[in-house]
């Protein structure tokens, strides 16, 4: 008997999986092991590192997944606590001379690729047959790791670089469309669970209790707006997008809401994939191939704008998380100007996490995102900006931390390098000075709906009973609105907690003069 271990990482799904797909079809292979592995370093020795939000999506992620093995296949997910070295020597122990290799995805970010190199050399010696193999399981479009070690690779700034690099690896077909492989079905069949019987698994019902132990929270009553696992991405994948031609072949994410569809304050404008491309409850191939569809029933939206271009934008950063060292930092990354920022401001921080700035919209923003894990990509512009070079001068990495904990879509790869774009540091950001007004009316580019300001009247009950004309900024109101409105400002809702003119007046001239002396030095 030769058993092959699944190690799900970033793939918690069984259609388009070629690390489960190839263990099926060895003819080497008797026994598979599907395996999770929570590991410290990654969550926290408590879970703190993850918002119970996240953490309740990632349960309901390995829950769907396990009751599908179980169900389709007569298999279950093993669930392990600790570090993966350890973890994978007891496995090796257990199954001694009968463990053939550990099936995973690749994954890109740095401490992954440093540990699957060291687990590599513990395993052998244990057992120098054991092989770790790596396979590339469709978080991106483009193979990684080959991409940027190309010899005609050179780090994209544009959609115009990274429609390069895809011209460089696809082939056009005769209507213009990439040939990029169609995804793989989840397997007809999967190989038995090997005897392992001093291996224990956390059942759902305990890793769920332990989780909420650490956090101190019901983690399993948290508001569910995104449910997790791959039923469910399949399932929303089917009702945004699969079929929905005039939908897709419209899409401009420009001009997508920024504050949700009216009357349907939990739906946003977009198609709600991410959080499920993170966890890998859903391939980016399978999306991919699904928008393609429907482009090729007639005239589409091109990228940037379109849903291929925003998956295109997603292989950027992917590829310069890969290629460029220090990714995540703002000293000694070629792709961060250093910019000088203001001095760690706890009473703004909290302000802005909580949302109680007394901009209201910022404030909704940074609710829905403390609620239910997830905001538009055009309030992540407004509160991003807001906090570093529109009014409040902090540094990027502060709100970049907020949002991986928080975020159900959080990726090491793409939230640094929205951060990076949206703090004006990046090469390829929008010019520093032009700032998004917290404080905006129809007209503006973030896309709010401000004739009823419904958004704003859920995410901040205070001001529910405000009139449109002074909800974006409360404190500018007559005292007799304020009283009608049944909100003092200053006691039931925050007065702002800067000028936002002065201050932004303030921040352009610190960038400016930081770029100054970042030239002259």
């Amino acid at each position: 008997m030769k058993t092959s271990v699944i190690w799900f990482r970033k793939s918690l799904r069984l259609h388009d999986n070629p690390a489960l797909t190839a263990a099926c079809e060895n003819e080497n292979i008797d026994s598979i092991l599907p395996l999770y592995i929570l590991d410290p370093d990654t969550l926290g020795e408590n879970y703190q590192k993850w918002s119970p939000n996240r953490l309740r999506f990632l349960i309901e992620s390995l829950s769907d997944l396990d009751h599908q093995l179980s169900s389709q296949y007569g298999s279950r997910l093993f669930i392990l606590q600790g570090s993966p070295d350890i973890i994978f020597e007891n496995i090796a122990d257990q199954l001694g001379q009968t463990f053939h290799s550990i099936n995973c995805e690749y994954c890109s970010e740095p401490w992954d690729r440093k540990n699957l190199s060291s687990l590599q050399k513990a395993l052998e010696e244990k057992n120098a047959s054991i092989r770790i193999q790596s396979f590339s399981a469709f978080q991106t479009i483009l193979d990684v790791e080959n991409t940027v070690s190309s010899s005609d690779y050179r780090n994209p700034k544009s959609m115009k670089d990274i429609d390069r690099i895809f011209s460089s690896h696809f082939d056009k077909d005769e209507h213009g469309f990439y040939k990029i492989e169609d995804p793989i079905p989840a397997p007809g069949k999967i190989k038995p669970l090997p005897q392992i019987a001093n291996v224990q698994s956390l059942s759902m019902e305990e890793l769920s209790t332990q989780i909420s132990r650490g956090v101190k929270t019901d983690i399993m009553s948290v508001k569910s707006y995104f449910p997790g696992g791959e039923t469910e991405a399949l399932d929303r994948l089917k009702k945004k997008v699969s079929g929905q031609t005039d939908y897709v072949n419209t899409f401009r994410k420009p001009k997508t809401i920024s504050t949700n569809q009216t009357g349907e304050p939990m739906e946003p404008s977009t198609t709600g994939l991410s959080p499920y491309l993170s966890v890998g409850c859903i391939s980016v191939r399978k999306l991919w191939k699904e928008c393609e569809k429907c482009q090729r029933q007639g005239a589409h939206s091109q990228p940037p704008e379109s849903l291929h271009g925003q998956l295109m934008f997603r292989e950027m950063f992917y590829l310069l998380s890969r290629s460029v060292e220090h990714w995540d930092e703002d000293q000694s990354n070629e792709m961060c100007k250093a910019i000088e920022w203001g001095d760690f401001d706890q009473k703004k921080m909290e302000a802005w996490e909580k949302g109680q700035t007394g901009f209201p919209l910022i404030d909704a923003m940074m609710r829905q995102l403390h609620t239910t894990g997830w905001m538009h990509h055009l309030a992540r512009h407004a509160v991003s900006c807001f906090l570093t070079r529109g009014q409040l001068w902090q540094n990027w990495k502060l709100g970049r931390d907020v949002f991986d904990r928080k975020l159900l879509d959080s990726d090491w790869a793409l939230n640094n390098g929205n951060w990076l774009w949206l703090a004006g540091v990046a090469p390829f950001s929008m010019p520093y000075f032009r700032l998004y007004n917290p404080c905006p009316d129809g007209k503006s580019s973030l896309n709010v709906e401000a004739e009823t300001a419904d958004f704003i009247k859920y995410w901040v009950p205070e001001l529910k009973d405000f009139p449109p004309k002074y909800i974006y900024e409360p404190h500018l109101a007559p005292e007799k609105i304020q009283v009608d409105s049944n909100c003092l400002i200053g006691k039931d809702y925050p007065n702002p907690i800067v000028d936002r003119k002065q201050s932004a007046k303030d921040n352009l001239a610190r960038f400016k003069n930081s770029l100054s002396r970042l030239k002259s030095a």
